[in-house]
């Protein structure tokens, strides 16, 4: 189960960030009557995401500190940077960019650092799930 834990939670915010991002988000705006309207749910669910992320972050933090080799050394040290950095650009969005979104500031600035953001964090989160679940040698 501890081998198998860091890999479920990579997986769990790997694809839950592609699912929100390239196909619940977009239906919002194809669907919804206003973009006001998916814009102010897709700005729940992103704030949702952003929890989710910064747990999954969380706890695989905590795993790679484990003096219990769950991935070989070399495996978990680049997943351990992958894992920061999406704790990093999760936290961004959510406290740094997402107030002047909500704001309607600069909308094309903010919107635009906030997708770039969020691709990033996307790109974090295959690149750990692509990590942890490499075989053991």
């Amino acid at each position: 189960m501890r081998q198998r834990l860091p890999v479920l939670l990579a997986a769990l915010w790997w694809g839950s960030l592609s699912t929100l991002g390239f196909m619940v988000v977009p239906m919002l705006f194809a669907v919804l009557p206003t973009p006001a309207m998916a814009g102010g749910m897709a700005a729940k669910l992103f704030t949702a995401q952003t929890w989710l992320s910064m747990a999954c972050t969380l706890i695989l933090l905590m795993f790679s500190r484990s003096k219990q080799g769950l991935v070989p050394i070399a495996q978990a040290q680049a997943a351990t940077i992958f894992v920061a950095f999406g704790f990093l650009a999760a936290v961004l969005v959510e406290f740094a960019i997402s107030p002047h979104i909500v704001a309607r500031e600069n909308l094309k600035l903010w919107h635009g650092l906030g997708s770039a953001l969020y691709l990033l964090q996307w790109l974090a989160a295959g690149a750990t799930l692509w990590k942890v679940s490499a075989q053991r040698a």
